[in-house]
């Protein structure tokens, strides 16, 4: 498995595979034993990559040997199954190097791609490239679009993270790509990094041992700097990924086979699963609402309760209860209180 996308609606985890398959599972069954999946074949070539359209009605992958991309579009059939149809023409080849991550807005207005060099490609729906970024990085390690569909980021052989706004006119077409703002702090290269839902927090992980964890909620535009909110040392060898909780308050670490999961609040180490994949973890990634954390690295799919993010959560509500007056605060908070304790109690299988 080389790849893992969570759709927005939450309905759906894809995952493809090196044996021709984009397979698409039901986040609800995840908690259960039976585990049923659509099948989606790719015809002579199989894909690396894939992400949803963010209304969760098709699919974009990169195929490995044709080093483009193709559309998928799937449709509902009366028994509630999918068909899948790959849409007629793939995008043009435009990289030189191999390409290391795509991803599609959640406003639907651009795709991303970026290859291994220092390019990234800003894609139309439809095909057309839009614009080029340099990213100056010597080499790109990692880039992604951010959740809000307004970011595109990448680190690489430099010991920070560079962010650009795709702006668009009001009519909606495509204006330009500008500078946003840096992450700096690191004192290597940065392997990966990771947006909140709501892109106002970023999480970062370099081959300096440390993990980074930043308010990024600033008016970029007036050159007002992201803040660094903690640092974090890292607990497994070689660290690849990072993912950030839709809700931004825990992360998870993947290095070779091991998974770190760590709170926002103080940066301390809340869960370790060893030896998580036969082979070194390829993909990390949170489901929409932060419940789960899923894996890939061999050829199974690896899915684990983020418990971590329940236990945050009761903490900060706690906290905020022993500041408020207000009755009617109070009641949400001590439901929301009562609502995490739960999820836990059934994670554990035991009362809290």
């Amino acid at each position: 498995v080389t790849c893992l996308d969570f759709s927005s609606n939450g309905k759906y985890l894809a995952s493809c595979s090196e044996d021709r398959t984009v397979r698409l599972w039901s986040t609800r069954d995840l908690p259960g034993r039976e585990h049923r999946c659509l099948r989606a074949n790719v015809e002579l070539d199989h894909a690396e990559l894939v992400r949803f359209s963010p209304d969760s009605r098709a699919f974009i992958v990169w195929l490995a040997n044709a080093e483009t991309m193709r559309v998928y579009k799937m449709t509902k059939k009366d028994d509630g199954s999918f068909t899948f149809t790959a849409t007629s023409g793939d995008f043009p080849k435009k990289h030189k190097a191999p390409v290391i991550n795509i991803g599609i807005a959640e406003t639907g207005k651009f795709i991303m791609t970026a290859s291994s060099d220092t390019t990234i490609l800003i894609w139309s729906p439809k095909g057309e490239v839009l614009a080029s970024i340099n990213t100056n990085q010597i080499n790109n390690a990692y880039a992604t679009v951010s959740p809000c569909g307004r970011f595109v980021a990448s680190c690489g052989f430099t010991p920070d993270v560079k962010v650009w706004e795709v702006c668009f006119s009001k009519n909606g077409d495509f204006s330009e790509v500008t500078r946003a703002f840096e992450l700096k702090g690191h004192t290597a290269g940065v392997q990966s990094f990771s947006f909140s839902n709501d892109s106002r927090r970023m999480a970062t992980v370099s081959k300096d041992g440390t993990w980074k964890f930043w308010d990024t909620d600033v008016e970029y535009k007036k050159q007002q700097d992201p803040y660094l909110l903690l640092t974090g040392q890292c607990a497994v060898l070689d660290p690849c990924r990072i993912a950030l909780s839709p809700d931004g308050r825990t992360v998870a670490i993947a290095g070779n086979t091991d998974i770190v999961v760590y709170n926002t609040r103080r940066g301390e180490e809340e869960e370790r699963f060893l030896g998580v994949h036969s082979h070194r973890i390829i993909d990390l990634a949170f489901d929409t609402t932060g419940r789960y954390v899923a894996s890939c690295g061999d050829r199974t799919i690896r899915v684990f309760h983020n418990a971590a993010g329940h236990r945050a959560m009761v903490e900060e509500m706690e906290a905020l209860l022993k500041k408020t007056g207000n009755k009617a605060t109070r009641e949400r908070l001590e439901q929301q209180i009562s609502s995490a304790r739960k999820a836990l109690a059934a994670i554990y299988g035991k009362k809290h």
